[in-house]
C-alpha cells in the first residue's frame, strides 16, 4: 500500500487544484465526497456522520460514524490514513468555509506531527505544515511569502536562514507573530527548530508531493 494519503474535506476549493500522486490512497471525509465527485477521482475510502453529505454512501469502503462524537471527520480520516502506516499525508478541503474548522484542521497538523507523520494542508493559494523538533528546507526557485508562527506555547532555537528577515536561536511564542509574513530571496532556504512546534505557511498555487521532490521542499519531523 502507498505510504502517501490524500484526505479530501468539505472545506472551500475555489481556486485549487486537486493533485493526487500517483498510487496515492484517497480519503474522502463527509462532504468531501463531492469536490472528488466533481474530479472524478474515486476514492478509496469514505468517512464522516454524513451530516454535511446528507446522506450516507453504500459500500464496503464506506466508515460511517454518529454525529455525536468527539472527532472531527476530518481527524477521522486522519485516523484511516495513520492505521495504515501513512508517511506523508496531503489535507485538502480544509482551509475556508468556518473559522472554527479551519483551526481544527490547523491543529489536526499537529496531530499528525506529533506523530512523526509530514502533513500538508492545501487550500487558498498556500501551503501549510507543522515541523516538530525539526526542520523544513527550501531551493532557491522558491518565490513569495512565507510565515512562520509558534504553534505552542514557545518555540525554542529557531532558526530561519536564506530568508528576507532571519533569526538564528530564538525563541518565538504564541502571543507575538514575529514571523509572519517573511520572504523567500532566490537562494535555498532553512526553517527549523530545536524544540517545539511551528506552523508554516507558504504561498502556492498548487501544491503536489512530487513538488516537494522538485523544489527540495523537505520536512524533517523528530520525536
Amino acid at each position: 500500500m502507498s505510504k502517501i494519503f490524500c484526505v479530501v474535506g468539505a472545506g472551500d476549493m475555489s481556486g485549487t487544484r486537486l493533485v493526487i500522486p500517483e498510487g496515492a490512497f484517497v480519503i474522502a471525509a463527509d462532504a468531501g465526497l463531492n469536490h472528488l465527485k466533481n474530479a472524478g477521482i474515486v476514492p478509496d475510502l469514505i468517512v464522516g456522520d454524513f451530516d454535511s453529505l446528507g446522506e450516507t454512501p453504500s459500500g464496503e469502503n464506506v466508515v460511517a460514524h454518529k454525529p455525536e462524537k468527539d472527532d472531527t471527520d476530518m481527524l477521522l480520516a486522519i485516523h484511516e490514513a495513520l492505521f495504515r502506516d501513512a508517511e506523508t499525508i496531503i489535507i485538502y478541503g480544509g482551509l475556508g468555509g468556518r473559522l472554527d474548522h479551519e483551526y481544527a484542521n490547523i491543529q489536526t497538523l499537529a496531530y499528525i506531527a506529533n506523530r512523526n507523520t509530514k502533513g500538508y494542508l492545501v487550500g487558498r493559494g498556500c501551503v501549510c505544515t507543522i515541523i516538530k523538533n525539526g526542520s523544513i528546507s527550501f531551493d532557491g526557485e522558491m518565490k513569495g511569502t512565507i510565515s512562520v508562527l509558534c504553534h505552542g506555547s514557545k518555540a525554542e532555537g529557531v532558526d530561519l536562514t536564506g530568508l528576507k528577515y532571519p533569526l538564528t536561536d530564538h525563541t518565538l511564542t504564541n502571543d507575538y507573530p514575529l514571523g509572519v509574513s517573511n520572504e523567500f530571496t532566490g537562494v535555498p532556504s532553512r526553517v527549523s527548530v530545536k524544540n517545539g512546534l511551528l506552523l508554516v505557511m507558504w504561498n502556492a498555487s498548487e501544491f503536489s508531493h512530487e513538488n516537494t521532490e522538485k523544489n527540495n521542499i523537505l520536512l524533517n519531523n523528530k520525536g
